[in-house]
């Protein structure tokens, strides 16, 4: 018997022998790892792939930063490693340029987006959610397969003649719509707009799916104000990236006419080797408006999935209901409505006129109000918590930090006239780092460190991840904070070298510990890397439960299992975060407990959507009362 669904006000519900039928299906092994339909899964393969493409990306800073740090010395080994892009020891400078376009692209795309959001959406949306599975299954698969993809062809164009793209991350043209260009405007760049539809194609699947599985399968009682801040980011997330991510398709459709028909959407007047290009009306801008209209949104749908998952770890480890729970939502909702009309701040260089500038620059400081509210939601929740310092909170305690820091740094930049003394230097190479890629990386270690016993049923070693956290903390702020006063002087990011310039030549030194510091935070990434896959295989076995969390992952059983929970799904009647509640037997009350069986704790705004259950409970209050003054 197949499995029925029936709706009702939005809840999706399953009959449990259409489970147990499902229950019982024997899987292949290419039904089971490769081609799996079960979102469980389906996040195991994208965190794999994400850390897999982090790794990758993580190698091409250092090539770059040893550059830096050295840039009139030769080391032979990097022409044995990297042939004729490294000619007597020293990187190409063509090739300098492809390792940061790489770079950029692989962590902003491949692991901040797909990584993170592929991963925890998948794992945690039906499971949070009460769903036996994503809305759609082979969409799911599709998305991730479709990623994978993405992901080959972009690092397939380290293998060609020419070497990959090497238009900066944000690929503009000229550069990018040029062919002969340069040689990282040839086939390189092709690969690189091929890649990114491919990776548009999966980011459009997920979002649609994770929409609709939230809005159309939530189990019995979980109403939209009983869903975890997760679920919240991970759900406004999709909605941002379904409407984004199109614009994208479009710029990269008229920059492949550009390169390939002989169109003038981006070109105009060019100049090339002395010879007069027939390009005319075109406009450079235009394609800055297309890419940041993406690429605003874009630093929201990165880092809006980590403040959900910090949301939960610093709840759940403080061991306190989270502070401020419908200001955290609308402060979420505000961030995904504003962040459609703030791209503007990234082209105030571009002689953009300055009444439109100002109005840029004042949705731009409006949005740090709703940034600011979970900052301090944030502090507020740890301010006199019992606080569990396990690996996991202290990544959401060093998101919280970055969050800080690197915002404060964000009003500058917000601001036009600062903006064009500061734009295009290290600072902004330092605000961008801090704010978003660090802070988003530490939500995401935290969330691996957290939900790895729900992935499988193992837990990790808690001094490595400590070992793992303070290498990795201490060794981003060592990487990025110094770069704020070189980006304060002057010096220009996405150069080769600084020694030409005298100016510039004075920070060679801080150069050279920026990049040690780096050599150092990424040789801390391979205690994590062996936690992870000791721990996979060899690891302590976990307990159902081992955080004392309410939410209702917790409640199915690890092993792999098609619906999630056998029989029926269990019914939500309470809120998250009801964590050390007055009058209650112990610190946690998952969402599955029924108000009736926790009659001491509950207070009269639990029942705001049960007259009945309230009529009940001021009954028991009355009797109590009476008992004690019998007694």
């Amino acid at each position: 018997m197949s499995t029925i669904s029936v709706q009702d006000h939005g809840v999706h519900h399953h009959d449990g022998h259409g489970h147990d039928d499902h229950g019982h299906h024997h899987d292949t092994f290419l039904t089971k790892y490769i081609f799996s339909q079960d979102h469980k899964m389906i996040a195991k393969q994208f965190l794999i792939t994400g850390i897999t493409m982090a790794v990758i990306a993580m190698i091409l800073s250092i090539l770059f930063r040893i550059q830096l740090a050295y840039p009139d010395k030769a080391f032979p080994l990097m022409e044995t490693l990297l042939g004729r892009f490294a000619p007597n020891g020293r990187l190409d400078p063509g090739f300098f340029l492809s390792l940061v376009t790489i770079h950029g692209t692989i962590m902003v795309f491949f692991v901040l987006t797909a990584g993170l959001s592929g991963t925890f959406s998948n794992l945690l949306i039906p499971l949070q959610v009460g769903a036996r599975d994503m809305a759609s299954p082979f969409m799911n698969m599709l998305s991730y397969w479709f990623f994978f993809l993405a992901s080959v062809i972009m690092l397939a164009s380290f293998f060609i003649e020419k070497g990959p793209a090497s238009g900066g991350w944000t690929i503009y043209p000229p550069l990018s719509a040029l062919p002969k260009a340069m040689k990282g405007s040839d086939l390189g760049m092709t690969l690189w707009l091929i890649s990114m539809v491919f990776f548009i194609a999966s980011s459009l699947l997920g979002g649609i799916n994770y929409v609709s599985t939230i809005l159309n399968m939530r189990t019995k009682g979980m109403d939209l104000w009983k869903m975890p801040l997760t679920i919240w980011a991970f759900f406004l997330t999709a909605i941002l990236g379904v409407l984004a991510f199109p614009v994208l398709v479009a710029g990269v459709v008229l920059l492949i006419f550009d390169r390939s028909f002989g169109t003038s959407f981006y070109l105009s007047e060019i100049v090339l080797n002395g010879k007069v290009m027939p390009f005319e009306g075109g406009s450079p801008i235009l394609f800055q408006h297309l890419f940041w209209f993406l690429g605003h949104p874009e630093v929201y749908i990165v880092i809006m999935p980590a403040l959900g998952i910090s949301s939960e770890i610093i709840a759940t480890n403080s061991r306190k209901p989270i502070f401020g729970y419908h200001a955290m939502v609308y402060s979420l909702i505000g961030i995904t409505v504003l962040s459609f009309i703030v791209w503007g701040h990234h082209m105030f260089v571009t002689g953009m006129n300055p009444f439109l500038g100002g109005v840029f620059m004042i949705t731009t400081l409006i949005i740090a109000v709703p940034s600011a509210v979970k900052t301090f939601n944030y502090l507020a929740t740890l301010w006199r918590g019992n606080i569990r310092f396990t690996p996991a909170m202290l990544f959401a305690i060093g998101l919280v930090s970055f969050f800080i820091s690197g915002g404060l740094t964000g009003i500058f930049l917000g601001n036009a006239a600062l903006d064009i003394n500061l734009h295009d230097t290290y600072f902004v190479v330092a605000h961008f780092h801090l704010v978003m890629g660090s802070a988003a990386i530490f939500g995401m270690l935290a969330g691996v460190y957290h939900w790895f016993p729900r992935m499988f049923g193992k837990m990790m070693d808690d001094r490595l991840g400590y070992l793992h956290f303070w290498l990795t903390f201490i060794g981003a702020y060592l990487v990025f904070f110094p770069m704020h006063f070189m980006g304060l002087d002057g010096v220009p990011r996405r150069y080769y070298a600084f020694t030409e310039f005298e100016s510039m030549s004075r920070w060679l030194s801080v150069n050279t510990f920026i990049t040690w510091a780096a050599i150092m935070s990424a040789l801390a990434q391979v205690a994590f890397l062996f936690n992870f896959i000791y721990s996979i295989f060899f690891g302590k076995k976990a307990p159902m439960n081992p955080w004392n969390s309410n939410t209702m992952e917790w409640t199915a059983p690890v092993e792999h299992l098609h619906g999630n929970w056998p029989g029926e799904i269990p019914t939500v009647y309470r809120w998250p975060y009801d964590y050390s509640k007055p009058g209650a037997e112990e610190d946690f009350i998952p969402q599955t407990v029924p108000l009736s069986e926790t009659m001491s704790s509950n207070q009269e705004h639990d029942f705001e959507d049960n007259e009945i259950g309230l009529e009940a409970h001021k009954q028991w209050i009355a009797a109590n009362r009476k008992n004690e003054e019998v007694k």
